[in-house]
């Protein structure tokens, strides 16, 4: 009998690989999208195709609006995406976002008797997030056995993050195997309505120099005025 599993579904190349990851692994996938007042909604619509073309059991968006306390170049119009390289933590890291995705998560988890929770973060190619680090993951597992009716009477749940020591090539290399199409995903952190790439944020920088490493085409497509920067 296949097991019920949550996964967190961005829209993006690293959430795509790893519901193919929990899919190779025979669970019954219950993928979850987010719509917390991100800059742009490309990824949403990216999760839902992605959810559908790996065959996930059901696809859900949970819509949470944190404009309201702003502080990242992600939910707040007047911070604007760095188009250089940044060091330590960047101006896109939205307050508390794994911790309340994974929350969300956890509550799913519990409502389907699922013990399986995926998420893909990575703390190799991270972009300086705190709450992509093991001991973050870790600590959030720890909470949830605490937390929750279901492990209180025996039924224990588990963070899987498998992507978390994995180069952005092998990430890669991984989803292209399992037959992930990542054309059909939007990884830019300031993507226009159509899904074109900006070509110079961290996670356009991030995702291009993984196809290039792992010797597999990028099917990214870039918008028009910057294709140019996001071929340098």
């Amino acid at each position: 009998m296949m097991k019920n599993a949550v996964v967190l579904l961005s829209g993006g190349m690293d959430s795509a690989t790893v519901l193919a990851m929990a899919r190779a692994r025979h669970f019954t996938c219950y993928a979850l999208s987010v719509d917390y007042g991100q800059r742009h909604h490309a990824e949403l619509a990216a999760a839902q195709r992605v959810a559908k073309m790996l065959g996930a059991h059901e696809h859900r968006v949970v819509h949470i609006d944190l404009t309201g306390f702003g502080g990242s170049a992600l939910t707040d119009s007047s911070i604007a995406v760095s188009q250089q390289p940044t060091e330590g933590i960047p101006l896109t890291y939205v307050p508390a976002r794994n911790t309340i995705m994974l929350s969300l998560a956890l509550a799913w988890a519990e409502v389907l008797q699922a013990q399986d929770i995926f998420i893909g973060v990575n703390a190799v190619d991270y972009s300086g997030y705190p709450d992509c680090r093991p001991a973050y993951i870790e600590a959030f597992e720890r909470m949830a056995n605490l937390a929750t009716r279901a492990a209180v009477e025996g039924c224990r749940l588990t963070v899987h993050a498998p992507l978390m020591h994995l180069s952005k090539a092998e990430i890669i290399r991984q989803g292209d195997l399992l037959g992930v199409d990542f054309a059909q995903t939007v990884s830019c952190y300031q993507a226009d309505e159509a899904g074109r790439a900006c070509g110079v944020c961290d996670s356009c920088r991030l995702r291009r120099a993984g196809f290039a490493a792992a010797g597999v085409d990028d099917p990214t497509i870039y918008g028009g005025l910057t294709r140019q920067a996001a071929k340098k």
